[in-house]
């Protein structure tokens, strides 16, 4: 199948937004259309079971972005990922590498991780209330855990509403459509070229801090940034702040080599 999305802009580079696992597709509002205004051709997807993308068949979802950009005609795509969507990014340019031009990844997830007893006491709680049926109160806790200091009713509001379509769609969904673990190692992560912008906010989770030390550490091209104004999620907490390191980060990594 291929994955719902939105398309913008007409420039010579494809941009593909890959969003969080507690958002869909209209987390990018702002840094899509940012994006598209600096010359670029964008596209946002909601991933399988998420959005307007139902679960209809067991899938990887970077397999399913590889088949977005064949649908899309795009040899090779600049890959940005928040967060679980980080996650895809990693797996799509460790298996395909050729087809990356660069990466930006803020508070990303890596392939394999492993949850500290924090965050696993958190998806226990998560757990329990969908399995009491109180899809409300999980809702809120994702928006309470997930939105760092900067972020305003308005980000509150669209938070709570793309998780709820989450839950809908992935609590209704068959156990045998679950997605695919590609199995991507630390080796192959070790071993993709392309330029990296490793984004994580002062606010965010101990795990996610630390998945950003380990990025820096692995990817060959990487350039860090900490922003200390940021939780887990600074596309929606100061969206124009945001677009414009994803612009200027582009500038740079697309920008002609020297002669």
């Amino acid at each position: 199948m291929t994955l719902s999305h939105d398309l913008a802009g007409t420039g010579p580079s494809t941009v593909v937004l890959l969003h969080s696992g507690v958002c869909d597709r209209r987390m990018w509002d702002a840094q899509f259309s940012a994006l598209a205004e600096a010359g670029h051709r964008v596209v946002r997807c909601d991933l399988r079971g998420f959005g307007e993308t139902p679960i209809d068949a067991p899938h990887t979802h970077a397999e399913d972005v590889r088949d977005l950009l064949d649908h899309l005609g795009a040899d090779r795509a600049v890959v940005v990922g928040s967060s679980f969507g980080g996650e895809v990014a990693l797996e799509f340019a460790a298996r395909h590498p050729g087809r990356v031009s660069a990466l930006a990844l803020l508070g990303s997830g890596i392939p394999g991780m492993e949850p500290s007893a924090e965050l696993e006491a958190w998806g226990d709680r998560e757990d329990a209330l969908l399995d009491a049926g109180d899809v409300d109160a999980a809702v809120e806790l994702n928006v309470d855990t997930w939105l760092g200091p900067e972020a305003g009713g308005g980000a509150r509001a669209l938070v709570r509403e793309m998780q709820r379509r989450a839950f809908e769609v992935q609590l209704a969904a068959p156990e045998e459509y679950d997605p695919v673990d590609p199995e991507v190692t630390r080796d192959e992560i070790a071993r993709i070229p392309a330029p990296a912008l490793v984004a994580v906010g002062a606010h965010d989770l101990p795990d996610f801090r630390a998945v950003a030390d380990e990025l820096t550490r692995l990817l060959p091209a990487a350039r860090r940034v900490d922003l200390d104004w940021a939780g887990h999620l600074p596309a929606l907490e100061r969206p124009e702040e945001t677009a414009r390191l994803l612009t200027a980060f582009l500038a740079e990594a697309l920008a002609p080599a020297a002669p």
